[in-house]
């Protein structure tokens, strides 16, 4: 049984991980703003998280701490998907989603670290994306915060390592959650009056089209990765999960960044 804190677990992934955790005998505290969804679940310790707030941070590690002394493991999962155009797109929302994706992890995982180096264990799990590895249209501001979410994770496993504590980041592929609709729909927003206006709105279109169809798997395809994670003594420090994932990174690495290009913007 381990302590676990998982944050943005109010709904999709994170909600669907922390009841799976929950039901195998772990201690869960699942974060995030709206506890509404959470407090209805059994085995499950609802927790006020505010990412990009330092007080609340601090407010959250602390209580874990006070009730159960230690803190096993932290799955960083909060996060979300701003769409548009580099140039259309506003430096305050990327900033925003920067403060969320990148520093909201950063601080948390900045409180935690000392407590699992004095446990000399622990396990910080960093749910990143297959666009941490290769980018799209109107998703650069987002693929920048997931490219920084791997490169903080690859070289936090290197620093830890000597404290018994592991590192492991999870790629999903595209899931089906609200998460597409609500990029699809920045993405339209965001377009409005502009001179990509034409082109991101027949993205916008595909993308809603994709996340309401049954062809991306379930958030429980990768709650079950993070839960396999979660109980593997000695689990591996990256995991592509998700359909299709493993073949687009593997595509990107074997044909020429124009013809990848193409295929990706088709898509």
């Amino acid at each position: 049984m381990k302590v676990i804190l998982i944050t943005g677990a109010t709904n999709g992934i994170g909600l669907e991980t922390a009841k799976l955790l929950a039901t195998q005998g772990h201690i869960v505290y699942a974060a995030g703003r709206n506890l509404e969804k959470l407090e209805s679940l059994n085995n499950i310790k609802s927790l006020y998280l505010d990412i990009t707030d330092e007080k609340s941070i601090e407010s959250a590690v602390n209580k874990v701490i006070s009730e159960q002394d230690r803190i096993d493991v932290l799955i960083n999962n909060a996060g979300y998907g701003s769409y548009g155009s580099i140039e259309d797109v506003s430096l305050t929302e990327a900033r925003n989603q920067f403060d969320v994706n990148v520093f909201g992890l950063a601080s948390l995982t900045q409180k935690i670290i000392p407590v699992m180096r004095k446990q000399n264990d622990g396990h910080i799990i960093n749910i990143s994306s297959i666009y941490g590895r290769f980018t799209a249209s109107f998703g650069g501001w987002y693929h920048a915060t997931k490219y920084a979410v791997e490169a903080l994770n690859d070289t936090l496993r290197l620093e830890t390592k000597q404290y018994g504590i592991e590192v492991t980041v999870i790629e999903p592929g595209p899931i089906k959650t609200d998460w597409g609709i609500i990029a699809a729909n920045k993405l339209a927003d965001s377009a409005q009056g502009s001179a990509y206006e034409k082109q991101a709105l027949k993205s916008s279109n595909r993308m809603k089209k994709l996340y309401t169809s049954n062809l991306l798997s379930k958030p429980q395809v990768v709650s079950k990765a993070i839960a396999n994670v979660v109980n593997k003594k000695q689990p591996k420090v990256r995991y592509v999960v998700g359909r299709g994932a493993k073949f687009f990174i593997f595509l990107n690495t074997i044909i020429p960044t124009r013809i990848f290009d193409k295929i990706i913007s088709k898509i």
